[in-house]
């Protein structure tokens, strides 16, 4: 390596990748005495390999190999040294920009980026994420969603790692909070903090149940994040392909909130076990497949949503969300305080704010068809 070549190399390691020359320098001395002691250490002992240093010269890049304060160079170590340091100094820029690579995506784990896929190999899906490699593993996968080469696909990064083939940014299609991530992204009150999004229960590519409150009275949580004709959440189904979406009312009551939960299903009743963390939800007859839902998704996702394990009682029998779907009791239960007095209350709440979000949509589009004949 040129004199000239040396200097230039640490001056452009140092400002571009912020390398400090005298951390190559030193590289390249380790380098170096290892270097000696393959090809010339055959005769020296340990001690002896030990007490022997190299000198760098920073402005040439000559090497020098010192023992007992002598230059004990061999003839054609000048190669081996400007080779060795070449070496040093590309694997010093590969590692910077690994490190690099890393602290800007681990800055990047929990938020939503936007990728296209250029490969699938072995169920692995990859997208060119910019500077980085993302890689979406089969576990972070929708199994009713169909992936091909050039899709642009809006995922969540769920972590970021190191390996032999550089920084690689895990992402996921299937975690929950990527539904967080697509509300906040195309619900401005969501964003600012105005609507919050206080649980979340997803079976990714069917169904998801997300309970919302507002922080500001005159705002209606759930019709913030349904949109006018609907046109938020359908964004978001359609980025989803399909999935559907309830959106509900949270509430600090916690009857009113499990019936919210189970909606489009009407509740007569709820009935709170707290040492069980239970409750046995009373649903007129014509309720209580809805209630349920196909194959107990409906109580299933509720039952997430709210952290409560739900008995849902109607004159069917009682179904228990802890249990398989095919494990329904027939045995009948009464049902201890059952609101009085506020279940016409709550019921007419949940009319209003715990629509379906089909039911939402339908009701803004009726609206303005109304206003614009007027």
């Amino acid at each position: 390596m040129a004199t000239t070549e040396f200097k230039a190399a640490l001056i452009q390691v140092a400002t571009e990748r912020g390398i400090s020359a005298e951390d190559v320098i030193e590289s390249i001395k380790s380098a170096l005495i290892s270097a000696y002691k393959k090809d010339y250490g055959a005769d020296l002992t340990e001690e002896q390999i030990e007490e022997i240093t190299v000198i760098v010269d920073p402005d040439t890049g000559e090497a020098k190999i010192i023992k007992d304060k002598k230059d004990v160079t061999p003839p054609g170590f000048g190669r081996i040294a400007a080779q060795t340091a070449k070496q040093v100094i590309l694997q010093k820029i590969r590692e910077s920009e690994k490190k690099v690579l890393f602290d800007e995506f681990k800055d990047k784990i929990g938020i939503l980026i936007t990728g296209q896929i250029f490969r699938i190999e072995n169920g692995l899906i990859i997208l060119d994420i910019g500077k980085a490699q993302g890689v979406l593993p089969q576990s972070e996968q929708v199994e009713n969603e169909h992936y091909r080469i050039n899709q642009r696909l809006k995922v969540y990064v769920k972590d970021v790692r190191t390996g032999p083939r550089g920084t690689e940014v895990i992402l996921s299609r299937s975690d929950a909070e990527l539904v967080r991530r697509l509300f906040e992204q195309e619900v401005p009150e969501v964003s600012s903090g105005v609507v919050e999004i206080k649980a979340i229960a997803r079976e990714a590519g069917s169904r998801t149940k997300i309970a919302v409150s507002s922080n500001d009275a005159k705002i209606d949580p759930v019709g913030s994040c349904v949109g006018q004709k609907g046109v938020r959440v359908q964004a978001i189904i359609s980025e989803l392909f399909g999935e559907k979406i309830d959106i509900i009312p949270f509430s600090a009551s916690i009857e009113k909130y499990i019936a919210a939960a189970l909606s489009p299903a009407r509740v007569t009743g709820v009935e709170i076990i707290e040492d069980e963390n239970r409750a046995v939800v009373s649903v007129p007859e014509d309720q209580q497949s809805l209630a349920i839902g196909r194959e107990g998704q409906n109580a299933r996702l509720a039952n997430k949503l709210t952290k409560w394990k739900i008995d849902i009682k109607g004159t069917k029998g009682v179904f228990d969300t802890t249990e398989d779907t095919s494990s329904q009791s027939t045995e009948n239960r009464d049902v201890v305080g059952v609101w009085d007095a506020a279940i016409e209350k709550v019921n007419k709440q949940l009319e209003d704010s715990a629509k379906t979000t089909e039911e939402k949509i339908q009701e803004n589009t009726e609206s303005e068809k109304t206003e614009s004949t007027q």
